[in-house]
């Protein structure tokens, strides 16, 4: 595969399933993005065939003929769609600050005591 870029790309949450796909599966043929997804999500072949349309069309995948089929590969890797997605909700919930996300993550969240430590951990390291 030729190297993922790291340009952002807003996918929607449909993209998204084919996304992960992928990216688990490349390169990998539409039949068998078909095959996989019309099981898990009841989604109709045309509709898929749509999305990955769409997807290519954003610059998230490559389509390259292989004899009689195409192959999809992604253009954009999962962290650089996550670090978008995660951006985005930050901005949109928190106004952008992720102080006050994590706060209020933490105080809503169950957390083990290994979490914790965890937590402790990342920030005590933060201070310095």
């Amino acid at each position: 595969m030729s190297s993922t870029t790291q340009k952002p790309v807003r996918i929607s949450d449909s993209e998204w399933q084919i996304m992960s796909l992928i990216w688990e599966q490349f390169p990998i043929t539409a039949s068998d993005i078909i095959g996989a997804l019309s099981q898990r999500t009841g989604w109709h072949p045309r509709t898929i065939r749509t999305l990955l349309d769409r997807l290519v069309k954003k610059g998230a995948l490559r389509a390259a003929l292989s004899g009689r089929r195409y192959l999809y590969e992604p253009l954009v890797s999962m962290e650089a769609c996550l670090r978008q997605e995660s951006r985005s909700f930050l901005d949109r919930l928190f106004g952008g600050e992720p102080a006050l996300m994590l706060l209020y993550l933490v105080k809503e969240s169950k957390l083990t005591n290994e979490e914790i430590k965890e937590l402790k951990r990342l920030l005590t390291r933060k201070e310095k």
